[in-house]
C-alpha cells in the first residue's frame, strides 16, 4: 500500500510529459525554420499568374491557392533563392527540403485548419537548379504579378522574420513560464512536507513553527471570519506560500522581453512589448486552471498522499489562486484594448466575443464566491460556481480555437489538462458512491436540534482517525436530491461499547485527571504495561462494520433529518482530514472539542495510547454529552457542560509535565478552534515543548 502514492506520482508525471509534448516549444514548433518561413510569407502579397481576381467592383486578388503556388515557376524559384541566401549557410541540405515538402506551397488562407499542401512540381534543390542567373531585381510593387525570379524585398523580409521570431519565442517563453507555474503551484507543497521528514531539518522545522507556521497573520483570526465578513485569514504558513506564488508569477511576468522591430503587427517597441505581455499573462491564466480545479477536488489525490496539508488548507489556496488567475485575465484583457480596439475585424470577430464573454465570468465568479453568499446559502453558490466556471472553460476553449485553431500554440492542452482533474474528481465520487452502496440508516433525534445516524455495513468503519464523508440523503427533498454535505464519522463499534481500556491515575467527578509524564509513557512502568496491554486487547475485540454520524441540523438538507428506521443514504468517502502520521508520534495526544465537534475527536482515542480529551457544550447539547457518555467512560477527559475551557491554562498544565512532544486536535466552532491555535502558539514559544496542531474546523 506504501507504493500506491509513488506509482500514482510517476502515473502523474508521465500524464504531465505527454501533456507538455503539446506545448509550443516543447512538441508543437508553428514555424520549422524562422528564415525559410519568413522568405515563405513575404512572398504572400504578391499576385502571381495563375492567382484569381477578386470579383468585379472590390479590385485586387484574393489570396493565391495552394496548387497555383505548386505548379509556377517565378513562385518556386523566388523561394529557393530566397531560402539559400537566408538560410543556405545556417541549416542542412534535409531541414530546407523538409520545410519546403511541408510549407512551401501551404495555403495562407488554410493556416487554421494545417491541410496537407499540394506538392510542388519540383524539390528545393531542383528549384535552385532552375535559375541560372542570380536574381537582381525586386518587385515593384505587391500589386504587379510575380512572373520572374525576384529578390524579396529586405525590409519585407526582416519584418517578416522580426514577427515569426518575436511572436513565437514569447509564445514559448510563455509556455515554459507557465509550466513553471503549475510545477511550482503544486511541488511546493510536496517539497515542505518532504523536507520535515528529513533528519536534519525536521528539529529546526519544529522549532520554527510556532512562529513561522501555526500563528494566523492577523490577531487570531483563522477560522473565524475577519470584521465585516472580509474572509479568513490565512496562517503565517498558508501566507508564506501565496506570497512566494505571487511573486513567481510577478517575476515571470516582467522579465524576458526582446523587441524586434520593424514588426508587421505591432508597431514600436512600446506596443511590441505591452502585446507580449498581453500574450504571457493569457498563457499564465491557462497554465493556473488545472492548478485552481486541482486546490479544489475533493480528491486531490497527489497532494493529499504525498502531503500533509489539509484540504481546508487547500480549499483557502484554491480561493488565492483564483485571484491571480483573475489578475492575469484582467491584465490580458486590458492590454488587449488598446492593441486591437482600433482593428474594427478583430473586435468583430467570434473569438474577441468569447475572450469577453471569459473575462465578465472570471469577475462574476470571483465575487459570486465572497464569504457574506457563501454563508447566506451554500447550495446556491456551490451550483452557481460549477456552471458558471463550465461556461467559463467553454468560452477559454472558443476563445483559443477561434483565434489559432488547434495544435498551433498548444493553448488547448492547459484546457485539457484542467478538464481531466475535474472529470477525474468527478468521476472519483461517482466511483465512491458506488463502491459504498445504497445504505439503510438509522436516524435518533436526540433532542434539541441533535441527531444520530447509524449505517450499517460500512467497509472503512475501522480505518482509523481523522475521516469523514459526504452523505447524501435523496428522499429528504424531492428539489435537490443531489446535496450532500461533510460528516465526521465515528465507527459504532465505539458507540457499542467496543473500545480501548485505558488504565488512569485518578478522576474526579467531573473527569478531571492529570498523570505524570512518568505514568504517561515517558519512563514504561507497571502502569503503563497494563495500558498499553488493556489497549491492545480492547483492539481485538470483535467490531461492528458501521459509521455513526452525530449531527446538529442546520439549513440545508440536515434540517429535514427525523427519526427513521432505514433512511435511504449514500456516502462519497472516505476523505482524509489531514495527515494523521506526525499526531501518532507525539508522546501525549490532547482531544479539544467544542459542541458537535466531539464527533471528529472520538476516532483519536482508539489510536493512541495517552489520550486526554477536553470537551465542552452548551446546556441545550447535554443530550449530545449522554450519548457519548459510554465512549468516554474510560478515558481521561475534562468536560464541562455550559462553560468554557480555560484553554491556554490547560495547555501550559500539559506542558509542565515534561513531554518532549504533544499532539492537539482540536474540533468546533471557529473561536475555539482561533484561541486553540493563538494557545498552542503561545504555549510553544513559552515552554520550548514541541506541538503538533490539527484543526477540524466547522468553516465555509
Amino acid at each position: 500500500m506504501r507504493a500506491s502514492p509513488i506509482l500514482w506520482l510517476a502515473t502523474c508525471l508521465l500524464q504531465a510529459q505527454l501533456a507538455i509534448s503539446e506545448l509550443v516549444g516543447f512538441g508543437l514548433h508553428p514555424f520549422k525554420i524562422y528564415c525559410a518561413s519568413a522568405c515563405h510569407w513575404a512572398l504572400q502579397s504578391y499576385p502571381l499568374e495563375c492567382s484569381a481576381k477578386a470579383p468585379k467592383g472590390f479590385g485586387g486578388w484574393v489570396a493565391t491557392s495552394s496548387p497555383c503556388k505548386a505548379n509556377d515557376t517565378a513562385y518556386l524559384t523566388t523561394l529557393a533563392w530566397c531560402i539559400h541566401v537566408k538560410c543556405g549557410e545556417s541549416r542542412r541540405m534535409s531541414e530546407l527540403q523538409s520545410f519546403w515538402e511541408t510549407d512551401a506551397t501551404r495555403d495562407m488562407i488554410d493556416f487554421k485548419n494545417r491541410s496537407p499542401p499540394v506538392p510542388a512540381k519540383w524539390s528545393y534543390e531542383e528549384s535552385l537548379q532552375q535559375i541560372v542567373t542570380p536574381p537582381t531585381e525586386e518587385p515593384a510593387n505587391t500589386s504587379t504579378v510575380l512572373d520572374f525570379t525576384a529578390l524579396v524585398p529586405e525590409d519585407e523580409y526582416q519584418s517578416q522574420f522580426n514577427t515569426a521570431w518575436g511572436v513565437t519565442n514569447e509564445q514559448e517563453l510563455g509556455a515554459n513560464y507557465g509550466v513553471i507555474i503549475l510545477v511550482t503551484g503544486f511541488g511546493i507543497p510536496i517539497i515542505l512536507t518532504w523536507l520535515y521528514h528529513l533528519p536534519f531539518t525536521s528539529r529546526l522545522l519544529a522549532k520554527i513553527t510556532p512562529y513561522l507556521v501555526h500563528p494566523s497573520t492577523i490577531g487570531t483570526y483563522s477560522v473565524r471570519p475577519l470584521p465585516f465578513l472580509l474572509g479568513n485569514a490565512p496562517t503565517i504558513g498558508q501566507t508564506a506560500y501565496i506570497v512566494i506564488f505571487f511573486i513567481i508569477n510577478i517575476v515571470l511576468m516582467s522579465v524576458n522581453y526582446q523587441s524586434m522591430q520593424p514588426h508587421l503587427y505591432y508597431i514600436g517597441e512600446s506596443m511590441e512589448i505591452k502585446a507580449y505581455i498581453f500574450y504571457r499573462t493569457g498563457i499564465a491564466a491557462y497554465a493556473l486552471l488545472p492548478l485552481l480545479i486541482l486546490f479544489a477536488s475533493r480528491n486531490n489525490v497527489l497532494l493529499l498522499w504525498l502531503t500533509n496539508w489539509s484540504h481546508s488548507t487547500y480549499l483557502l489556496l484554491h480561493r488565492w489562486v483564483a485571484r491571480l488567475f483573475v489578475l492575469h485575465a484582467l491584465v490580458h484583457s486590458f492590454l488587449a484594448l488598446p492593441i486591437f480596439l482600433p482593428q474594427k475585424a478583430v473586435v468583430d470577430s467570434d473569438y474577441w466575443a468569447w475572450g469577453v464573454v471569459a473575462t465578465i465570468l472570471c469577475v462574476v465568479i470571483l465575487f459570486a464566491s465572497v464569504l457574506p453568499i457563501r454563508i447566506w446559502s451554500y447550495e446556491i453558490f456551490l451550483i452557481s460556481h460549477v456552471v458558471l466556471s463550465v461556461i467559463l472553460v467553454v468560452g477559454l476553449w472558443y476563445h483559443v480555437v477561434l483565434w489559432i485553431g488547434l495544435d498551433t500554440y498548444g493553448y488547448e492542452t492547459w484546457i485539457y489538462a484542467a478538464c481531466a482533474v475535474w472529470f477525474f474528481d468527478r468521476a472519483a465520487r461517482v466511483g465512491r458512491v458506488l463502491k459504498n452502496g445504497i445504505r439503510r440508516s438509522k436516524v435518533t433525534d436526540l433532542g434539541n436540534g441533535y441527531i444520530r445516524v447509524d449505517v450499517p455495513r460500512v467497509s472503512f468503519a475501522n480505518d482509523g482517525p481523522g475521516l469523514h464523508v459526504y452523505a447524501y440523503f435523496p428522499t429528504l427533498s424531492l428539489w435537490r436530491p443531489w446535496e450532500n454535505h461533510p460528516f465526521s464519522i465515528v465507527p459504532t463499534s465505539m458507540m457499542l461499547g467496543q473500545k480501548p481500556i485505558h488504565r488512569r491515575r485518578s478522576e474526579n467527578s467531573s473527569g478531571n485527571s492529570s498523570p505524570t509524564a512518568k505514568e504517561s509513557g515517558i519512563n514504561i512502568g507497571v502502569k503503563d504495561v497494563e495500558k498499553h496491554q488493556g489497549f491492545i486487547a480492547a483492539q481485538s475485540l470483535p467490531k461492528s462494520s458501521g459509521i455513526t454520524l452525530l449531527i446538529k441540523k442546520s439549513t440545508g438538507i440536515t434540517n429535514y433529518l427525523q427519526a427513521n428506521g432505514g433512511l435511504l443514504t449514500l456516502m462519497d468517502g472516505p476523505y482524509h482530514n489531514t495527515s494523521t502520521r506526525e499526531i501518532r508520534h507525539c508522546d501525549r495526544l490532547l482531544l479539544i472539542g467544542g459542541g458537535i465537534g466531539i464527533t471528529s475527536l472520538l476516532p483519536w482515542i482508539a489510536s493512541h495510547p495517552n489520550v486526554k480529551v477536553f470537551w465542552s457544550v452548551k446546556e441545550s447539547a447535554k443530550c449530545l454529552v449522554d450519548e457519548v457518555e459510554g465512549v468516554l467512560s474510560g478515558v481521561e477527559k475534562d468536560t464541562r457542560v455550559g462553560s468554557r475551557l480555560d484553554i491556554t491554562g490547560l495547555l501550559e498544565q500539559e506542558a509542565e509535565l515534561g513531554y518532549s512532544k504533544i499532539g492537539v486536535v482540536v474540533s468546533g466552532p471557529g473561536g475555539l478552534c482561533d484561541d486553540v491555535r493563538a494557545a498552542v502558539v503561545a504555549t510553544a514559544k513559552a515552554s520550548g515543548t514541541v506541538f503538533e496542531l490539527d484543526v477540524d474546523a466547522y468553516s465555509w
